[in-house]
């Protein structure tokens, strides 16, 4: 087995050359507004799409936690399967992954633990070719880059046994959790602002009930599983971000819509 998660979407979803990567990010927090917000983020949620779509939402939640939380010593990024079929969850159980700009070390002793842990975690290599995982990493590399990295690639499960995993990475202080999903999917502009904004106000209110009625995101059981938790270790759910693929194609008749929360 390769002892490297190699990369398996660079020159896709993100440029393929570390400067690329740097250019994008540097261009993302230029235009970033200021964040009157002041919360210490335990999670993040963030989209997973190129990053001509959705790298500035993403970006806008990177940058916000390491401006609040230098001291996040590893990063455990959960996301859904959309190649594969999963039953349960895969963890990486490579040794480092990479990015453009250089390796990451995965944490290999707390992977193999969380495994051991939980029943419905196992390593099926296919499944670590996944996008919402990794357009993820670079950012990790840019923001936090002498942390370890945890990879979980979840398929069919329940957000109840998602959130009881959440709950025991919460238990660092030190761990930041970060939640990949993208909104609606090609729906008109019109459209997808109403069902979107269903999802925003759901996970704003923590209402796990709301998410369940409307709200369509691939990565909707994550985004329930870290409601539970949230609601679990009273935390908050801080909007950042909202935008659809409109805003860069200037087409409004088939458009994905992105969003991204700090929670704490």
């Amino acid at each position: 087995m390769n002892k490297y998660r190699k990369s398996a979407v660079a020159g896709m979803f993100y440029p393929d050359s570390c400067s690329d990567i740097k250019h994008y990010i540097a261009h993302f927090t230029k235009e970033m507004p200021e964040l009157t917000l002041d919360v210490l983020p335990r999670s993040l949620i963030v989209p997973h799409a190129g990053y001509v779509y959705s790298g500035y939402t993403a970006n806008l939640a990177f940058h916000y936690a390491a401006s609040k939380r230098p001291d996040i010593e590893r990063v455990v990024v959960l996301g859904p399967s959309h190649r594969v079929y999963v039953a349960g969850a895969s963890i990486a159980l490579f040794e480092a992954y990479h990015t453009p700009c250089g390796e990451l070390e995965i944490d290999l002793t707390y992977s193999h633990a969380l495994a051991k842990k939980f029943a419905f975690l196992d390593f099926l290599p296919s499944a670590h070719e996944e996008h919402s995982t990794e357009v993820q990493m670079p950012f990790i590399y840019h923001y936090f880059r002498h942390a370890k990295v945890v990879e979980i690639v979840y398929g069919d499960i329940t957000h109840t046994e998602l959130s009881q995993l959440i709950d025991d990475v919460l238990q660092d202080e030190k761990t930041l959790l970060v939640i990949s999903t993208d909104l609606s999917h090609f729906y008109t502009q019109v459209q997808a602002n109403k069902l979107d904004n269903l999802c925003i106000n759901a996970i704003s209110h923590l209402d796990l009930h709301a998410l369940s009625h409307g709200c369509e995101a691939c990565g909707i059981t994550g985004v329930k599983a870290m409601i539970q938790s949230a609601l679990n270790h009273n935390f908050q759910a801080h909007f950042l971000d909202y935008r659809t693929s409109f805003a860069r194609t200037g087409d409004d008749s088939r458009v994905v819509g992105y969003t991204s929360f700090a929670l704490g």
